[in-house]
C-alpha cells in the first residue's frame, strides 16, 4: 500500500478551529463544571442546615474573591450548558443543520449565555445579594 503522507486519523492539529467544535467542547467541559460546581451548592445547603457557624464559614468564602470566580464561572457554565442545550434539542427536531445556521445557533449559544450570566449578575448586585 502507498503511503499518501496524511495521517490515517485526523485530530485537532490537523483541522482548522470553527465555533461548532469549540461550542460541543464546551458544552462537555460545562457538564462537567456544573458537576464540579453543585459540590459549592451543596456545601451551601449543607451550611445552612447547620447553623449560623456553618453558614458564616460558607459565606466567608463564597464572598472571598476566589469563591466569587468559582460562582460567575459555575453561572456562566449553567446559562451555556442550558443555551447550548436548547440548541441541541432544536437541532434533534431537524432544524439548522446547515452551516450557516449551525454557526449562526452556535455564536447565539455562547452570546446569550454571557449576556444571561451579566444579567444574573447586575441582579443580584442590584439587589445587594453580592
Amino acid at each position: 500500500m502507498a503511503q499518501s503522507g496524511r495521517p490515517l486519523s485526523p485530530h485537532l492539529g490537523i483541522y482548522r478551529w470553527q465555533v461548532q467544535m469549540v461550542t460541543s467542547i464546551l458544552h462537555r467541559a460545562t457538564g462537567i463544571a456544573l458537576a464540579a460546581g453543585t459540590l459549592m451548592v451543596l456545601w451551601g445547603l449543607t451550611a445552612l442546615a447547620s447553623g449560623p457557624d456553618a453558614w458564616s464559614c460558607f459565606t466567608g468564602f463564597a464572598g472571598s474573591i476566589f469563591g466569587l470566580i468559582l460562582l460567575l464561572g459555575w453561572t456562566w457554565a449553567l446559562m451555556f450548558h442550558l443555551c447550548n442545550g436548547i440548541r441541541h434539542l432544536l437541532q434533534d427536531t431537524g432544524m439548522g443543520y446547515e452551516i450557516p445556521q449551525f454557526v449562526r445557533s452556535s455564536w447565539l449559544a455562547v452570546i446569550v449565555s454571557l449576556l444571561l450570566t451579566v444579567a444574573i449578575w447586575a441582579y443580584l448586585m442590584a439587589g445587594g445579594v453580592l
